[in-house]
């Protein structure tokens, strides 16, 4: 059984970063399609980016695009998402997911999800 557990989330000023984490246990990371997720209050989760475990490049929603990175760390099992340049809109939870789908970008094509990790930019 495939289990998500992310940490790395916190309050951050307006233009600071944050790096979020995700340890995949119960497979190799590279062997699933992974994406992170942002959902805030009476929304819902919305795709922030992702990896197609056949392609292997990187997607992102148009504002994460150039301030946000997305990467493995396959010796840890672990994919991570760099956050730079925060504003406001940056904020809610953080959840990572995983399936074995080719590819995808909305929250119902993924299987696996973890707990959620607030994030907060706010001066």
């Amino acid at each position: 059984q495939v289990k998500l557990v992310e940490s790395g989330g916190g309050l951050v000023e307006p233009g600071g970063s944050l790096r979020l984490s995700c340890e995949v246990s119960g497979g190799t990371v590279d062997a699933f399609t992974t994406a992170w997720f942002r959902q805030t209050q009476g929304r819902e989760r919305e795709f922030v980016a992702g990896v197609s475990r056949i392609i292997g490049q990187a997607d992102y929603e148009p504002s994460a695009r150039g301030r946000f990175t997305f990467s493995w760390d396959r010796a840890k099992n672990t994919i991570h998402l760099q956050m730079n340049n925060l504003n406001p809109e940056d904020t809610g939870v953080y959840y990572c997911a995983a399936t074995m789908r080719a590819y995808g970008n909305s929250a119902g094509v993924f299987t696996d999800w973890g707990q959620g990790t607030q994030v907060t930019v706010s001066s």
